[in-house]
């Protein structure tokens, strides 16, 4: 049975499904990228539903099964999960870790590479052990698995570059002498080449604490419900830049506020965006009836609005 998107655009669409059934009915190797961050495995329960620890592999394989089956063999599947605590314990939870070690040894990924996503806007918890009896200190990382379905998949580092730091600037201005430093690596001479940027490492650091944007804003005015749990739209830009190409399609089975969605269209990507709870879904339209400004985002005329009620 067909299902009608909440909302599309130019180039992408948002359905309100379950993201299983959904991707099940999609053809094999269509997508280039898939995206997310689903509900963690945390000991206290949220609003938007979240697995128990003991059962989140469980839970999420059949979904991972489905991605591995609609990736394109030179696609790549990004999922941030958070770590979570013992209930009652002061000791981490290994929930994502196992699940981890089941996506590659039992759903068949490669893992291409760990990132940290390093969010100073993190709130000290759980209160008992952090600020009640100060005996951890404060969880600010969460782990994103960057997964393939093949051993190279499509990436380009070259398009995610930084901006070089004052000394490299410094160090390219006068060159440098080869040697040999006391590791035993050898610096030649064009390692101060002036190459664009500098390379970025596997820690990407950016708040989820998203206050002043026209999402909000106008969620505010209109009355409606704010995504507790939105996605910071600098973590969908990272992957998206360095994996994809414009024109190429990207998913997120779990699409919540759909910022990964609305990242996409600044950046000329195709996307499905897909989120179980109609409410959410519904209002993540706002990302594109009133986007951002500047950056090539998407023009509001842009949007085909075909809202159910």
């Amino acid at each position: 049975m067909a299902i009608n998107p909440l909302y599309q655009t130019k180039l992408g669409k948002a359905y309100c499904a379950d993201s299983l059934e959904f991707m099940r009915a999609m053809r094999a190797k269509s997508v280039d990228l898939v995206v997310t961050s689903p509900p963690y495995a945390l000991h206290f329960k949220k609003e938007y539903g979240n697995a128990d620890q003991r059962e989140y592999v469980a839970w999420f394989l059949p979904f991972a099964e489905q991605i591995k089956r609609i990736l394109k063999p030179d696609g790549s599947f990004v999922l941030n999960v958070g770590g979570s605590w013992t209930p009652g314990a002061p000791v981490r939870s290994l929930y994502h870790f196992r699940l981890l070690l089941a996506l590659c040894d039992d759903v068949g990924f490669n893992l291409c590479q760990e990132f940290f996503w390093h969010n100073p806007a993190k709130l000290p918890a759980p209160a008992e052990w952090v600020n009640v009896r100060r005996i951890r200190v404060k969880d600010s990382v969460e782990y994103i698995y960057w997964l393939s379905a093949s051993e190279f998949p499509r990436a380009d580092n070259s398009k995610v570059l930084q901006a070089y730091s004052p000394d490299m600037k410094r160090l390219i201005k006068r060159g440098v002498k080869k040697t040999v430093r006391p590791s035993g690596h050898n610096i030649k001479p064009t390692f101060s080449k002036d190459r664009g940027g500098a390379i970025p490492g596997n820690v990407i650091t950016c708040g989820n604490n998203e206050s002043n944007s026209a999402y909000i804003k106008e969620s505010k005015r209109l009355g409606k419900k704010i995504h507790p749990a939105r996605f910071p739209a600098e973590l969908p830009r990272f992957f998206i830049e360095f994996l994809t190409e414009p024109g190429d399609k990207v998913l997120d089975p779990f699409a919540g506020s759909n910022t990964t969605g609305a990242v996409a269209e600044q950046l000329r990507r195709k996307w499905i965006a897909i989120e179980k709870n109609r409410t959410y879904a519904k209002d993540s339209e706002l990302r594109f009836r009133f986007p951002e400004r500047g950056n090539g985002k998407t023009n509001a005329q842009q949007l085909l609005f075909a809202i159910e009620e």
